[in-house]
């Protein structure tokens, strides 16, 4: 099946073609080192997590890049108030990032560059622009100028012209042109600095991922991600200055945008004030939770946090992990003899998977897929007359999706399946004490606090039976 990709850039849904045959190369706008990562950063991780993992099954060995932002205002901002060194700030940070993005199931990318770490490489590239004349130096600052841009816009699909039309932009001296942007920018009183031919100062945003994405990829790579905000300025001003740079066009073939994490009708944000950590998230639900939560829209697509979603989001993947568990269980006491087209049908449930995916990373409809799959199995599984074979390869379907999502548990939270059989038993022998007791308050009180634990208690005609909820 063919890879199909939404891109930014043509606006148009592509056949995915990397530059190198069986290589490709990934980038990924990273957060900003000032404080803990929120869900919005939870969304964008988990997103090219997932898009990083599929485009690993196709074959393709890819080269990870995401990127920390330690050189700007907030980061600035909030080591002076500490009155800590810019470095200790990103340090504990970029930690605090990697426990997250551990607790969320996130793999780990091959190259974490940190902005601070690469001035020189920064510097020369400045120089190089202004060498080539798309830069200048003014009073110690440096702007890169936009009007020697033939084709600006390309990505955000705006033109030049009508944004200085329509651009409430103050009156800058030292500008030629007021839609040029700052390559570097000269210090103010008790801010960090480095020294330049310009100035000591330190560099714009825009300028630092060109600089690590192609220290580490480049000239030309394949995909570029980030959220719907940085298409302009900053991705518009990267493919401007990177390919101003190098000479080489394109800078990125297939640009890919994640819709933003919104709170009602705002976007998620430190500076709104209404961001939800993953910290304190991850406190509330359980890690696979999130990622399915964030994963049951499509990745273009704006998420609204709420508690509710969170608590439909686990009532969902507590049906699917439940068909896994059963499905488990059965195999390990099936009949060898049976014949049946379960083999068949898990092939074909794995293509459905392999077309919502290809279908530029569509992992919504690639769960609504596993879901028609998985109702499909429980009605097998209540007969109980699936044999062996077919029951290893409906796991072996949960297993596929798990290599992409990363949402189902290996076991009963983490513990012996054997041993959580065990305990479930004597909790269930207790009720069934307590009620030929006629203790009915105790016998309501196991069931209930059970219920609260995700798992439901069902009496049945062939005895007792329990499942996660």
């Amino acid at each position: 099946m063919t890879l199909m990709i939404q891109n930014t850039l043509s606006g148009k849904l592509e056949e995915f073609v990397p530059l190198k045959e069986d290589e490709v190369g990934m980038y990924v706008c990273g957060i900003n080192t000032y404080d803990d990562s929120h869900m919005g950063h939870a969304k964008a991780a988990v997103t090219f997590d997932v898009i990083r993992r599929h485009v690993e099954k196709k074959g393709y060995n890819v080269k990870y890049v995401i990127n920390f932002t330690d050189i700007e205002d907030h980061c600035i901002e909030r080591a002076i108030k500490l009155d800590w060194p810019l470095e200790k700030l990103t340090d504990k940070y970029i930690a605090e990032y990697h426990k997250d993005m551990g607790a969320l199931g996130v793999k780990p990318a091959d190259i974490y560059p940190v902005a601070s770490h690469h001035m020189q490489d920064i510097i020369d590239a400045i120089q190089k622009l202004i060498d080539k004349g798309m830069a200048y130096e003014s009073q110690g600052d440096v702007y890169f100028r936009v009007a020697r841009v033939k084709n600006y816009g390309k990505l955000s699909k705006q033109k030049l012209e009508d944004m200085q039309a329509g651009a409430r932009i103050d009156i800058d001296a030292k500008k030629e042109n007021p839609m040029d942007f700052t390559l570097w920018k000269v210090k103010k009183e008790g801010e960090p600095f480095w020294s330049s031919p310009w100035s000591e100062g330190r560099p714009g945003w825009h300028i630092e991922c060109s600089v690590m994405s192609m220290k580490y990829l480049g000239e030309s790579f394949d995909l570029h991600g980030g959220g719907t905000e940085l298409i302009f300025p900053h991705h518009e001003n990267e493919i401007l200055q990177s390919e101003a740079i190098s000479g080489v066009e394109p800078f990125v073939k297939y640009w890919l945008h994640g819709g933003l994490m919104n709170v009602g009708e705002d976007k998620m944000s430190k500076s709104l004030n209404n961001f939800f950590t993953i910290k304190d998230v991850l406190k509330e639900f359980d890690p696979l939770v999130v990622r399915f939560f964030l994963l049951n829209t499509h990745y273009r697509k704006p998420i609204d946090f709420n508690d509710t979603a969170l608590d439909e989001a686990k009532r969902s993947l507590g049906r699917l992990q439940n068909t896994l568990d059963n499905a488990r269980v059965a195999q390990e006491n099936a009949d060898d003899s049976k014949s049946d087209d379960w083999v068949n049908r898990s092939t074909e449930a794995i293509k459905r998977f392999d077309k919502a995916m290809d279908n530029d990373f569509n992992s919504r409809d690639a769960i609504a897929s596993l879901f028609d799959f998985s109702r499909e199995v429980n009605k097998y599984l209540e007969m109980g007359n699936l044999s062996k074979e077919s029951l290893e390869a409906i796991v072996g379907v949960f297993e596929e999706v798990d290599d992409r999502l990363t949402i189902f548990q290996e076991s009963s939270g983490g513990l012996d399946n054997e041993l959580v059989d065990n305990l479930m038993q004597v909790l269930i022998d207790l009720r069934q004490e307590a009620r030929e007791k006629k203790d009915w308050a105790l016998a309501d009180s196991i069931r209930d606090k059970l219920k609260e634990m995700g798992i439901t208690i069902e009496d049945t005609a062939d005895g007792v039976r329990w499942k996660s909820s």
